[in-house]
């Protein structure tokens, strides 16, 4: 199992930015996929979630109307795109894949955004 993270960086406040993850080794289009995050001295946390075929989807309350979690199974990758980044958002974001058939969950490595001025 492989991820690939990418699209992290430093941006301002009020800008914003597209994580991509583009998954191997599982069979990603039956996959949950998530992604989470953890800003620095706190636990992880969750930021949204998108059923495996893209008819669901749910954001958590931090950053709805922000962001926006999306996938493409043609392409084994899901995307979050971020606007209007707040200081706050600042974590290392991590992309993790859920198989409900089986129970079984993967996560990547993480990449790191941070908002700042």
């Amino acid at each position: 199992v492989q991820f690939v993270e990418s699209g992290g960086g430093l941006v301002q406040p009020g800008g914003s930015l597209r994580l991509s993850c583009a998954a191997s080794g599982f069979t990603f289009s039956s996959s949950i996929m998530s992604w989470y995050r953890q800003a620095p001295g706190k636990e992880r946390e969750y930021v949204a979630r998108i059923a495996s075929n893209g008819d669901y989807l749910h954001h958590a309350n931090s950053v709805k109307g922000r962001f926006t979690i999306s996938r493409d199974n043609g392409k084994n990758t899901v995307y979050l795109q971020m606007s209007r980044l707040q200081p706050e958002d600042t974590a290392v974001y991590y992309c993790r894949a859920f198989q409900s058939d089986g129970g079984m969950e993967y996560w990547g490595k993480g990449i790191l955004v941070t908002v700042s001025s």
